[in-house]
């Protein structure tokens, strides 16, 4: 090898090392190792295949392949042939030709020909993780190859352990916030509840003693205990609001912004509907090439709006929406747009600050600056309040 395709190698090498250090979502990682593996050692198609306990795989990526060869090929590989015995045997399979070896089974009729194969179990210790694997190589593949394909399976076995931690991890996450979630609706809205139905039950019996005694003052106080309840209803809706609002964004990474906004909107909405309050809705879409933290800030500026709206604008409607900052545009111009209408009372900021109050303005305001962002708030009495908060991708994290 010169030392120039040395260098190159080591180049590519240090490429599919740091998208592992990175902790980038695993298929980015794995698919950058297919690919530097059939680049590296110069084959025409790679795949590396996770499988799934059933016989058949839960991924299966390819390189050297296209979209439409792809879907030309059908279904998800089963578990047979050459993909076996990578699966149970831990040695490397070098072949000159895969078709001559009697271990070798069939493929589908639009699959590539395939003649040089090299394969390569990943594995985690004594546990099979999967395996990566190579075909047609002009003149076949080599010692070094296959020590090459070696080295570069342990750093997909390193991208898949970091995967399993991570989902322990944010399930985890997940027990914690349903823990904590749990403990805030007993504290805080199963006491106003029990307090709803013993004042439901007493303003039964007063109206059942009015109705025997035909006693105005008997209905009188009845009507005063069902206020009563009407109010407590109230404030366990507005606890329960809070206790969603304050909810951390454990899917967030997962699922990406516009998910998760959409369904902390659905979760709001169903709240509100039942407790006769405004409609909640979102429209939108990711915005790719935000950073984590402008995402989160995107996030809880819209959480922290959506609660000054509930609480107190008064509003029929509150709107939500998540948009690209330039669309079809270029890298220079890229970034998010986050909106929060409502046509509720409106205020005076002016007044508002004035005051003294803030209503969340601060942290919004503050959540923005982290992440170099432009927050507007636009309002007046009777005209509704438009957050808007703008964030460039170049500029934001």
């Amino acid at each position: 090898m010169s030392p120039q395709n040395a260098l190159d190698t080591m180049r590519q090498l240090s490429a599919a090392v740091l998208a592992v250090s990175r902790h980038l979502a695993t298929d980015e990682v794995l698919q950058t190792i297919v690919a530097t593996a059939r680049e590296l050692i110069g084959a025409e198609y790679a795949a590396l295949g996770i499988p799934d306990g059933a016989g058949s795989f839960a991924q299966f990526l390819v390189d050297g392949v296209t979209d439409e060869q792809w879907a030309a090929i059908g279904p998800l590989p089963r578990q047979h042939g050459m993909l076996a015995v990578m699966l149970h045997d831990p040695a490397p399979q070098r072949l000159a030709d895969i078709r001559q070896d009697p271990r070798f089974g069939w493929w589908p009729k639009a699959h590539p020909v395939m003649s040089a194969f090299l394969g390569q179990q990943i594995r985690d210790g004594e546990e099979i993780l999967g395996a990566l694997f190579l075909a047609n190589k002009p003149g076949g593949f080599t010692a070094d190859d296959e020590e090459l394909l070696g080295v570069l399976a342990g750093h997909a076995a390193i991208a898949l352990r970091h995967a399993r931690l991570y989902e322990r991890e944010r399930e985890l996450a997940i027990t914690r916030e349903r823990n904590r979630l749990a403990r805030e609706l007993h504290d805080a809205v199963a006491q106003k509840l029990f307090a709803l139905r013993l004042t439901s039950q007493a303003a039964a019996d007063l109206l059942d003693a009015a109705d025997a005694d035909d006693s105005d003052k008997a209905r009188a106080r009845a009507r005063a205990e069902l206020d009563q309840v009407a109010a407590l209803a109230r404030e366990a809706a507005e606890e329960l609001r809070s206790v969603v609002v304050e909810l951390r964004p454990a899917e967030l990474e997962e699922d990406g912004l516009a998910v998760t906004l959409r369904k902390h909107v659905e979760v709001l909405d169903r709240v509100n509907l039942t407790a006769g309050g405004p409609r909640v809705a979102f429209e939108g879409a990711d915005v790719k090439g935000l950073s984590p933290a402008a995402e989160e800030v995107l996030l809880r500026v819209a959480q922290e709006a959506l609660h000054n709206a509930l609480r107190h604008a008064e509003a029929s409607t509150i709107d939500v929406r998540l948009s690209e900052r330039c669309p079809g545009g270029t890298d220079a111009c890229g970034g998010a747009f986050l909106e929060v209408d409502d046509d509720g009372i409106g205020f005076d900021p002016t007044a508002v600050r004035r005051a003294g109050r803030s209503l969340g303005l601060v942290s919004m305001r503050d959540r923005a600056k982290s992440v170099r962002g432009r927050l507007d708030v636009t309002s007046a009495p009777g005209q509704g309040t438009k957050i808007r908060l703008e964030v460039d991708r170049g500029r934001a994290g």
